[in-house]
């Protein structure tokens, strides 16, 4: 089954080549675009698409506020930024705001490719630029002790968070419930100090604790 993509970006001529990008690529298959966030919202509650792509600097509704828009409203699709700004600000914002991957408009269309076929698998995304930037502020998160004490479930549902899987496959990879999963990541995002599961996936990836938490 194809991956069905929503667009929302207010440049037509960047809009059109990304539409012919996801046309001509194997397995994913153009739902929608649209030129702003606010119709964006709309249309993904109409279309329900499996991923969504959102520029960050739209107006009048930019593009933080619009994931945050559409994960208030329940759309179930990642959401993935997709932008010119490598500020270190605006992708911290972005995992805050819950978006599932954010990805530089200046990649190759060749990994462009690539990235949005894993982000539809379920991995986290990120910029080669974007994850050494944020290797830096999330290894060493503010307040964050050197040594952490996470229990053996919470990093076994960390570690299943970097691979991107969502709580309902971790809940069956565990053999645990949706309900149990959530009070899981709401622990360990307060003992390492972050907001969103996007972090704390970039956080195990990149920390040298946690990989010393693992053996």
């Amino acid at each position: 089954m194809n991956t069905r993509i929503l667009l929302i970006d207010d440049h037509p001529l960047f809009r059109k080549g990304l539409a012919q990008l996801v046309q001509a690529g194997e397995g994913l298959e153009l739902a929608g675009d649209v030129s702003d966030g606010a119709s964006g919202v709309a249309l993904a509650q109409q279309l329900d698409p499996d991923l969504i792509l959102v520029d960050l600097n739209m107006k009048p509704l930019g593009g933080i506020d619009t994931v945050r828009a559409l994960k208030a409203a329940g759309v179930r699709a990642r959401c993935i930024i997709l932008t010119v700004s490598d500020d270190e600000r605006d992708v911290l914002a972005a995992m805050r705001a819950g978006a599932d991957g954010y990805l530089l408009k200046d990649m190759e269309p060749e990994e462009l490719y690539l990235q949005l076929q894993q982000a539809a698998a379920g991995a986290v995304v990120l910029g080669s630029s974007v994850a050494g930037l944020l290797a830096h502020a999330l290894t060493a998160p503010p307040g964050t002790p050197q040594s952490i004490d996470l229990t053996e479930r919470e990093r076994e549902i960390l570690s299943l968070i970097a691979r991107g899987l969502s709580n309902k496959e971790i809940a069956r990879e565990l053999g645990i419930s949706d309900a149990t999963v959530k009070v899981h990541i709401k622990h360990l995002l307060r003992k390492l100090n972050l907001k969103s599961r996007l972090e704390a996936a970039v956080w195990a990836l990149q920390s040298p604790v946690f990989k010393a938490m693992q053996g």
